[in-house]
């Protein structure tokens, strides 16, 4: 657990260089202010068989948030416990719902509480939602752990923001440093997440966690002559050779 422990204890530290990060600074800039635009009114999203109301202030569904989304509907095991942390509007906690005993939908912006709440009842489907910061709120244990974290470590300026910004990683850190406790014998993580923010300081956390990745889902996207790869990412805990237990 020491890369966990030490990046909590000093700060986040990049791991990608300093063109990159540039990079990711232009491409985030520009993904904010598009998002806020197109976010500036209530929308309406069919997706994957849901109906699903966002309004202004939480993240809208994106191009390819069918890739968690996917993973949920071919992960989730009838009666499993899930937790859906970072619900935004609530939609892989609505997927997840039919097949699940139980389903706890978080997020620390009150304004996505609200539509993840409204958007269970729209789909007639059973989800506790509540407001949390990272797992505060959080209690006992879960069979599967949904998560799809800030992508970059800038501080958020506004509510829409904090979908997409975690100043230095903070929220992420606390998540792999406490997920364990929250995780039943056998239990599985399902993470989202892409190379337009760090994703080796993603898999080093993973790692010193203990947790054994598999890629579950892959897109790339090409776009201001860069390509961005999007992952979801299948976690298990693992033993010291990086083998299942």
């Amino acid at each position: 657990m020491s890369i966990v422990f030490m990046t909590e204890q000093r700060g986040y530290i990049p791991l990608v260089s300093p063109e990159h990060a540039e990079r990711i600074a232009r491409w985030h800039e520009n993904a904010y202010r598009a998002t806020r635009k197109e976010g500036a009114r209530k929308q309406t999203f069919s997706y994957l068989g849901r109906t699903l109301v966002v309004p202004p202030g939480v993240q809208p569904i994106t191009s390819m948030s069918h890739l968690l989304g996917e993973a949920v509907l071919a992960e989730v095991r009838q009666g499993d416990r899930v937790l859906d942390m970072g619900t935004g509007s609530g939609v892989n906690a609505i997927l997840a719902a039919p097949k699940a005993a139980d389903v706890l939908a978080v997020d620390v912006n009150p304004l996505a509480v609200e539509a993840a709440r409204h958007n269970a009842e729209r789909n007639a489907v059973s989800v506790r939602v509540r407001e949390s910061d990272v797992f505060r709120t959080v209690e006992g244990e879960f069979d599967l752990i949904v998560f799809d974290p800030p992508f970059r470590w800038y501080a958020p300026r506004d509510a829409l923001e904090m979908a997409t910004a975690d100043e230095n990683y903070r929220a992420m850190t606390a998540f792999f440093c406490g997920v364990r406790r929250y995780l039943a014998p056998g239990g599985r993580l399902l993470v989202f997440f892409g190379t337009s923010g760090d994703l080796e300081y993603l898999r080093r956390l993973a790692r010193g966690a203990g947790f054994v990745s598999q890629v579950v889902a892959h897109q790339s996207l090409a776009k201001e002559d860069w390509r961005v790869d999007y992952y979801t990412y299948l976690m298990r805990v693992g033993d010291a050779r990086g083998e299942l237990d």
